[in-house]
């Protein structure tokens, strides 16, 4: 079963990917989308048979990979609690999007290759999730990487979606050799990078050194740094988080993939796979928690200010997967996950209610060219709501019980870990700024007026400037493009069914799933799938903590809601006079911090900058010029020069010659003369 929930995607790709020409569009799309509910429907199998079973899990072994020296890698599927989820959640989204995207992307001509992405995509996560050793986790992690630069860039016509794509590639690929050099250095302490004979070497490695970088440090923490760094690129964590709002460049329905429930939390089931080398490193799980609790702050602050529809939410991502960070950082690893699980549903449902509305204003994306728009698609309106009211954690929807909990852990933790206080009050002010910006994005999408039909006649030009999901550009037979001026309309059926589904799940996931994750049935639902120390008592010590920390963020929340309600539905033109008010400040938070254009000045212009010098210089003008250019050169003017003295006059020659004799006449006269 395990086989058939991780090759049936593969099989897709393969199937739509080399024979999508020949056997067309709607095959290609109903063969891909099939093969993902079969996959999705096996995954919940085991999910009831592992997570909520008693089967302990198991790791069939496929094939020997490798076997260099000490190093033995087989490929292995390892299905646990920790992979039953993590099935669930891929293959239940992957498969909600595949059905999306036939609705939404039934105008591109190149949907086979589309589909065979999103499979390609969801089979590179299935390879990373069941793997059983680093040496495969890093195969799926890495095809994750290219399975997303391709579905950013789907419209490679767009200049904007390959330098997305090219930037999401190229920052991932400095988390990645981070954690390569994390494997590197595992399999130097531990001499394997299988996962049950590494964790069960990490107890004796506590405390040991290892010389690097001119010191001595603990080699454990050494390692969890390391591989935190490749988590750190691949989720979007602080310092490397510029690629995932650019990633917005791809189709709305890559977004909902890659951003809701796959590639960007596969750094969060990395660190929650790995937690018992990080248990034994309590200075990197420091780290972990003060890049998340930063990450949480700094994408809820620009987030309060996007205009862009998608680039909001995607600033939402980035900030709730600090949250995640948070939870794992003070050893809460379950909450972590837990959060993953419930973030998956909800962010899925806002993402393809974005493109819903996307769709309905024939693919404009700037919030302030909409309005007034519930009473046009009143379903979309519903679930949006839905999703708003569970990543703002109201009382029993899903992200009140997973993201409230994450808080009162980081609280809870505070006495023992530092870093962990730092944790509270970052998220505490982050569910304050999402509750806003996520109430913002309702009201000025779906409350008060829309302009007038003169803004969008000028669609073209809109959406060159709000790089918007324009592949219906050359389409203009569907209202787009030039009919930017029809009325909006709701999304047909097959975009609506995947909205519903999950809807439920932001509703009720947390709820139901919530005594699991973290409640009375947890040891029988992890099953030892997750590792905490013998001091690591935090999810028991957050049931202790004050009623004023516990209903901080609740509180937040109303109060985020407040504000928005006040500025942008009771007394709109606030936010206008906020800005101008505060111009340094709004430019700030616009221009992400100006990350981008420190990046650009520290990294871009000078790597620009050094690569041309050794192009002009380096190769042109030295290896060039002194190597084949220069003896080239010299030989032409010989030759030139050689031309010259044919000149086909016959006293020319007799010339030259009665030069030569003299020459050597000259030569033995001089040499007799010794």
């Amino acid at each position: 079963m395990i086989q058939a929930i991780v090759f049936l995607p593969l099989l897709g790709f393969l199937i739509a990917g080399a024979f999508g020409r020949w056997i067309g569009v709607r095959a290609s799309e109903l063969i891909t989308t099939g093969l993902l509910f079969v996959s999705a429907a096996l995954s919940w199998v085991v999910f009831f048979d592992v997570a909520l079973g008693h089967n302990e899990g198991y790791a069939p072994v496929l094939a020997n990979w490798m076997t260099v020296g000490a190093l033995k890698v087989d490929w292995s599927l390892r299905v646990d609690t920790l992979t039953a989820v993590m099935l669930v959640v891929v293959n239940t989204v992957s498969s909600l999007v595949h059905l999306y995207s036939i609705g939404y992307m039934h105008e591109d001509p190149h949907r086979p290759r589309f589909f065979a992405y999103l499979s390609l995509f969801t089979f590179a996560m299935l390879a990373l999730v069941t793997a059983d050793n680093l040496v495969q986790m890093f195969f799926g992690w890495e095809g994750v990487g290219l399975a997303s630069y391709l579905l950013i860039g789907f419209w490679y016509q767009k200049p904007s979606a390959n330098a997305a794509a090219i930037k999401a590639f190229v920052v991932n690929r400095v988390g990645d050799f981070g954690f390569a050099l994390g494997i590197f250095l595992v399999f130097q302490l531990t001499k394997s990078l299988t996962f049950d004979e590494v964790f069960a070497a990490v107890p004796g490695l506590e405390g040991d050194k290892i010389h690097a970088f001119g010191l001595d440090v603990d080699a454990l923490t050494l390692a969890a740094f390391l591989l935190f760094i490749g988590a750190m690129g691949k989720s979007a964590q602080f310092f490397l988080h510029t690629w995932l709002p650019d990633a917005m460049e791809g189709p709305t329905p890559v977004s909902a993939l890659i951003h809701a429930a796959t590639m960007v939390t596969a750094g969060v089931f990395m660190v929650a796979r790995l937690s018992p080398i990080f248990e034994y490193a309590p200075t990197a799980l420091a780290f972990v928690t003060l890049i998340g609790a930063v990450t949480a702050f700094f994408a809820a602050t620009v987030g309060l200010v996007q205009n862009d529809i998608k680039r909001v939410i995607a600033y939402s991502t980035c900030s709730q997967l600090g949250y995640m960070f948070v939870a794992e950082g003070v050893g809460a690893y379950s909450l972590g996950i837990f959060h993953l699980f419930t973030h998956a549903f909800f962010k899925a449902l806002l993402f393809l209610g974005a493109g819903s509305v996307i769709h309905a204003m024939h693919h404009e994306q700037d919030m302030r060219k909409m309005g007034g728009l519930r009473k046009d698609i009143p379903f979309t309106f519903a679930m949006m709501t839905i999703g708003t009211l569970a990543l703002t954690g109201f009382p029993y929807t899903a992200g009140y019980f997973s993201k409230d909990a994450i808080i009162e852990a980081a609280f809870a933790a505070g006495e023992h870990r530092p870093a962990a206080m730092i944790g509270f009050i970052s998220t505490v002010v982050a569910a304050g700024l999402t509750s806003f910006y996520s109430w913002r994005l309702v009201f000025m999408t779906f409350f008060g007026h829309r302009p007038g039909h003169a803004a969008a006649a000028d669609h073209g030009h809109a959406a060159e400037e709000h790089g918007h999901d324009d592949h219906a550009k050359s389409h203009d037979d569907h209202g787009h493009g030039g009919h930017g001026d029809h009325a909006p309309h709701e999304s047909p059926i097959v975009m609506l069914i995947p909205l519903a589904v999950l809807a439920v799940g932001a509703l009720a996931a947390g709820y139901v799933f919530e005594p699991f994750f973290a409640g009375h049935a947890y040891d029988e639902f992890w099953k030892g799938a997750l590792f905490t120390g013998e001091h690591n008592h935090v999810l028991h010590e957050m049931h202790d903590i004050p009623a004023w920390a516990a209903y901080a963020a609740t509180g937040m929340m109303v109060f985020g809601f407040l504000v928005a309600l006040f500025v942008y539905v009771l007394k709109p033109g606030t936010a206008q006079a906020l800005a101008n008010f505060f111009p340094g400040l709004y430019r700030f938070l616009l221009n992400k911090w100006y990350f981008d254009e420190l990046y650009d000045f520290l990294f871009v212009r000078p790597t620009f900058a050094l690569g041309r010098l050794f192009w002009k210089v380096g190769d042109g003008a030295i290896i060039d010029g002194l190597g084949p250019d220069g003896v080239a050169a010299r030989i032409a003017d010989g030759a030139r020069f050689a031309v010259r003295l044919q000149t086909g006059y016959v006293y020319h020659y007799a010339f030259a010659m009665l030069i030569g004799v003299a020459a050597v006449a000259t030569y033995f006269v001089a040499g007799g003369l010794h």
